[in-house]
């Protein structure tokens, strides 16, 4: 990790963060903030330090996940539970603008570090305690992941294959959406309003209440049907043809979003079917009814017939919101994300070459 000279062009250039949290999410949300030009000072125990260090893929001496989420950050290592250490850390405290923890509920308390003596210490701190239930309720101290928050949120029973099986989507929709994105989207409300002239808050996000609170579909299908939608059959999960996954003849695959009526007579006019106009969602009673299969059948065979690159030929100049289905490989090298400098290859000292992201917010 390196140390970065806040940019007074960024808008948090000024801001002081404390960083406790490991593994993914806090460590996420806390990069952001270095990226917004927040001096984050990350605060590892003496011991093994972050978990991140040695989970996933390990080169040489550090995981790539530490390495991805840590960048502009300042690092140093303190033992909490020794006394000349949490003086220090208290210390920090008192001329800290955010703190950011992910200890299970209560042990912030347990180390005589509450909220109480936080906040009295610095009545203008902004706590943000990233938890997988939050600071209350039955499941508040029980452990889990991001699988177990998606489950418990109803998401991976949504989530599936035809055949309902359950499926693990590769973005951690709890870690990333519900922990990462809740916790900024809290912190930085909350210091807006101390910037404002108020007092600082304790600000509780539970990653489960973020991925429930944003499962809208199924809700929708219980207040229209009295049920959620049978597997791979609501609104956006292939319930309708208009908006849908095709396979091409060399078994890569092209995303069909063309949900309003302009983009759906494009895309008919590009496949040569424009008997197919009058049969934009194709409803019926319910979503991902019979003539809603039976259109999405005709373009299964249609999109069958030639290959990926074919396709994105075809509709490069259409605008209908079809687009190819790309391997993450791909996406590296694709002209869009170069030219908005999303990643890079940089040259790590101890790890070698690697792949980076860059700043997803742009300021002008």
């Amino acid at each position: 990790m390196t140390t970065t000279t806040p940019d007074a062009a960024l808008p948090l250039a000024g801001i002081t963060v404390l960083d406790l949290t490991r593994l993914l999410p806090g460590p996420m949300a806390t990069m952001h903030l270095a990226d917004m030009g927040a001096k984050v000072i990350k605060i590892e125990d003496k011991g093994a330090g972050d978990y991140a260090r040695t989970m996933s893929h390990v080169r040489h001496e550090l995981s790539q996940l530490f390495i991805a989420v840590n960048r502009g950050k300042q690092c140093i290592r303190l033992d909490l539970k020794d006394d000349a250490d949490r003086a220090d850390f208290l210390a920090r405290v008192q001329h800290a603008d955010v703190l950011v923890e992910s200890f299970r509920p209560g042990v912030m308390q347990k180390l005589g570090l509450g909220w109480g003596l936080l906040h009295s210490l610095n009545p203008k701190l902004v706590m943000c305690s990233i938890s997988g239930y939050g600071q209350t309720g039955p499941l508040s101290q029980a452990a889990g992941h991001d699988i177990n928050y998606l489950a418990y949120a109803g998401v991976l029973a949504q989530n599936t294959d035809v055949e309902g099986r359950p499926v693990l989507p590769n973005l951690q929709i709890a870690d990333l959406l519900g922990g990462a994105q809740s916790a900024l989207q809290g912190l930085l409300a909350a210091l807006v309003a101390v910037k404002m002239g108020g007092m600082g808050r304790w600000v509780d996000v539970s990653m489960t209440d973020a991925a429930f609170a944003h499962h809208l579909m199924p809700l929708l299908a219980i207040n229209c049907f009295g049920h959620s939608a049978p597997p791979a059959r609501d609104f956006l999960t292939g319930g309708l043809p208009c908006y849908n996954i095709y396979q091409t003849q060399d078994q890569r695959y092209m995303a069909v979003g063309a949900l309003e009526l302009k983009f759906w007579e494009s895309c008919c006019d590009v496949l040569q079917r424009p008997d197919l106009k009058n049969r934009h969602w194709s409803l019926g009673q319910t979503i991902g009814g019979e003539d809603a299969m039976a259109v999405k059948a005709e373009l299964d065979a249609i999109f069958l017939q030639d290959t990926q690159s074919e396709w994105i030929q075809r509709f490069a100049t259409v605008d209908c919101c079809v687009s190819p289905i790309l391997m993450p490989e791909e996406t590296l090298q694709h002209p869009h994300f170069i030219a908005r400098e999303l990643c890079k290859r940089e040259q790590h000292s101890t790890e070698g070459e690697y792949w980076k992201t860059q700043v997803s917010v742009k300021f002008r």
